[in-house]
């Protein structure tokens, strides 16, 4: 008896939820006390016409149990349901009947929700696709696209010869593969582009660029390190090195939640161009000609125009002690020359010249008789 009790209360329960489910629309934009209110406006407090009341309400709406509408008009479709409320209550004020008024609300609730925006269909193969997310009356739930995150072959990878077009070496991946490969010759650029064929939000939009280096081929999320300096849709990359060979990823979020990821696999071929190889040689001919060079200082005397030549020569500093050394010179010529060019020391030095001389004439010895000359 009690397994039979068990039973018929699940199957109850089982069909209270089946029938849920089909006015459930009606449960997911209108409260329980907003629809009681409408009933007792028609039939009063009586507990069995309100009961009835009740049921042809719900009934009335299941012609919307399986509607679905485009996420983005939910808050259109609740205005609509809050006038019909309003609506419903006029005419229980006017004394019109709820038989005639449910089933009339009904049918202009679903002409409301068919004229709403449509959503967007999916977009294969790839991506969070918020646009195509659509809200279910049925359950009052929404859903999107049941689509992996990462998109095979979306971006798009060139090489360029300098600043020229895309070069015969690219190789893209044909067949759609979850990484998309790029052959680059070394010394040239790379460019990657982060698209994807589905329409993506206008705000909060950013871009993650990171980088598996060490000539790694994967997806592992563990392998990759940020890569500083680039944030938009475009990554470029000049000139490549062997050591840019590996495996690049762009992740596309929105408001910090990822909506799709590309790979790209770059890899760098051939020997440097014409030009680093010429620079190469040119340096190498340079150090071993260095190595070869015996060593031998020349010692040099500059000019004092030479000196003054170089950088930064005439600084306060210089420019003081070059005037120190001429002031200097000009007062040992002065001193030198001024004893000769005073009067008062001229005379003096005149008068002792004279002097000199007298005192020569007074003690020179007088000549003997016998040294004259015979005539």
């Amino acid at each position: 008896m009690a397994l039979v009790t068990l039973v018929g209360s699940i199957v109850l329960l089982f069909l209270l939820i089946l029938r849920a489910s089909t006015w459930a629309c009606l449960f997911c934009f209108t409260a329980q006390e907003e629809r009681l209110r409408v009933c007792q406006m028609f039939v009063g407090k009586d507990v069995s016409k309100l009961r009835q009341c009740k049921d042809t309400f719900e009934t009335a709406f299941e012609i919307l149990s399986d509607m679905e509408i485009n996420y983005d008009e939910r808050s259109h479709l609740h205005d609509a349901f809050t006038q019909m409320i309003l609506s419903l209550q006029e005419v229980a004020t006017a004394q019109g009947s709820f038989i005639d008024a449910f089933p009339s609300a009904a049918a202009e609730m679903k002409r409301t929700i068919q004229q709403l925006k449509k959503v967007q269909a999916c977009v294969p193969p790839c991506g969070v696709q918020e646009f195509t997310r659509l809200f279910h009356c049925q359950g009052c739930y929404s859903t999107i696209c049941d689509l992996p995150l990462d998109c095979p072959g979306e971006g798009l990878g060139l090489g360029y010869q300098g600043r020229g077009r895309p070069y015969a070496g690219l190789q893209e991946s044909p067949d759609l593969s979850p990484v998309q490969d790029l052959i680059v010759k070394r010394g040239n650029q790379a460019l990657f582009s982060c698209t994807v064929g589905f329409q993506l939000p206008e705000s909060e939009l950013t871009y993650s660029w990171k980088f598996a280096e060490g000539g790694l081929r994967t997806r592992d999320m563990s392998y990759f390190r940020d890569v500083p300096g680039a944030h938009g849709y475009l990554a470029r990359i000049r000139p490549v090195q062997p050591k840019h060979s590996g495996t690049f990823v762009c992740v596309i979020l929105h408001d910090q939640r990822p909506l799709a990821r590309l790979y790209f696999y770059l890899n760098v071929t051939g020997p440097p161009p014409p030009g680093e190889m010429e620079l190469q040689v040119t340096f190498r001919e340079v150090v071993n000609w260095s190595a070869r060079e015996a060593e031998v200082i020349v010692p040099w005397s500059p000019s004092l125009g030479e000196l003054l030549a170089l950088p930064r020569a005439l600084t306060l500093g210089n420019l003081f002690l070059m005037a120190i050394t001429a002031a200097f010179l000009s007062a040992s010529v002065t001193v030198l020359a001024w004893p000769w060019t005073h009067p008062a020391l001229s005379e003096a030095r005149g008068c002792d010249t004279a002097h000199k001389r007298h005192r020569g004439t007074l003690h020179s010895p007088a000549r003997s008789p016998r040294s004259r000359p015979v005539p």
